[in-house]
Formats: structure tokens, C-alpha cells, sequence
């Protein structure tokens, strides 16, 4: 669940940032995938983090 809302998080973000910088639609999408991946990559971490110390 966290992956999903991390990526999710990450991909507006990204969308964001790049309309933020006067990008048009490739550049917001091409943003929201790398944004959206990074925090998905992110999450999964933290995922595993959080079921190895709950034992």
C-alpha cells in the first residue's frame, strides 16, 4: 500500500514540478514516470523496512 501511494505522490509531484518549470505535456508525463518510480522505489524500502522490524 505504501508503493502505490508513494508512486502515486510521486508522479503529481513530478507532473508538478515540470508544469511549474513551463513544460508542456511529454515533459509532465516524462516527469511524473520518474518522480512516480523514484518514489515507488522509495516506498518499497520503507515497506521492508517497516516488516523486517515488526517481527
Amino acid at each position: 500500500m505504501i508503493v502505490i501511494l508513494a508512486g502515486l505522490l510521486g508522479a503529481a509531484l513530478g507532473a508538478l514540478n515540470a508544469k511549474r518549470r513551463g513544460g508542456r505535456v511529454p515533459d509532465m508525463l516524462q516527469y511524473a514516470a520518474g518522480y512516480g518510480v523514484a518514489f515507488a522505489i522509495i516506498g518499497l524500502i520503507i515497506t521492508i523496512a517497516i516488516d523486517r522490524t515488526m517481527v
